[in-house]
């Protein structure tokens, strides 16, 4: 018999303050995403009626949908026995996963390529990975690994972000805010033909490629902004970018 518990018996982390949410579709009982949530996460979830997120690497609360439209309206939240696992029952309008994929778990591990015997790794290598395993996972991966440039990029993001909320005074990126979005996209275009002029002496030069590598950074970092104060994030280009590389 399903019990009701009021938001204090969730158990969040210690450290990060997060507790995983599964999300589930209601109708078919498909599994569609995992993610995580604060205690404001969960209270924004269970008033509006739909599913918000703690996003780790934007550093900031997740409206599920909120710029691609794929929204996931919940019937009901759920918490474990233990208290340390939230279910979200949704019925959602669109996919869940940023590569255009119905569910985020769209890919089936396996240990072995298919063309390839079972036999046990040698003596000694019980725990090495198979070099078919390795094979498979890249032939069947529909998004790159994170990589240090990611990384980077997503820790330049934080920044950009925590600016966004915070506006610290002094900031130049506080100063970009405020001047609005006229003028930061009058930015961007700046940066874009100084990349381009870059890319001329690139050819030319060692010189004119270490050009180069400094205007696209700078292009780089006024692009996040831009996209920070019209509330784009990184994922929904990354989106973007995956249903193209479907083509």
């Amino acid at each position: 018999m399903m019990r009701t518990a009021p938001l204090e018996v969730v158990r969040y982390d210690a450290t990060t303050g997060l507790v995983p949410v599964i999300v589930q579709d209601a109708g078919t009982g498909e599994v569609l995403m995992q993610a995580y949530a604060d205690r404001e996460a969960l209270k924004r979830t269970l008033d509006s009626g739909e599913a918000w997120f703690w996003s780790r690497s934007r550093r900031s609360y997740w409206h599920k949908g909120d710029t691609s439209g794929h929204v996931q309206r919940v019937r009901e939240v759920r918490v474990d026995c233990d208290g340390d696992s939230v279910l979200y029952l949704v019925d959602p309008a669109g996919p869940a996963c940023h590569t255009g994929e119905r569910s985020c778990f769209h890919r089936a591990l396996v240990r072995h390529h298919p063309s390839t015997t079972t036999a046990a790794p040698s003596a000694g290598h019980g725990d090495a990975a198979p070099a078919a395993y390795v094979a498979d996972a890249a032939a069947t991966r529909t998004e790159p690994p994170i990589a240090a440039e990611d990384a980077v990029l997503m820790r330049l993001w934080g920044v950009i972000d925590q600016r966004w909320r915070e506006r610290p005074a002094g900031s130049y990126t506080t100063y970009l805010f405020t001047q609005g979005v006229d003028k930061m996209a009058k930015k961007v275009g700046e940066e874009a033909v100084e990349v381009a002029l870059a890319a001329k002496n690139a050819a030319a030069s060692e010189a004119g490629r270490d050009e180069l590598v400094r205007e696209s950074a700078d292009l780089l970092y006024h692009l996040l902004a831009l996209w920070r104060s019209v509330g784009v994030a990184p994922d929904d280009v990354w989106t973007e970018l995956a249903r193209r590389a479907k083509g």
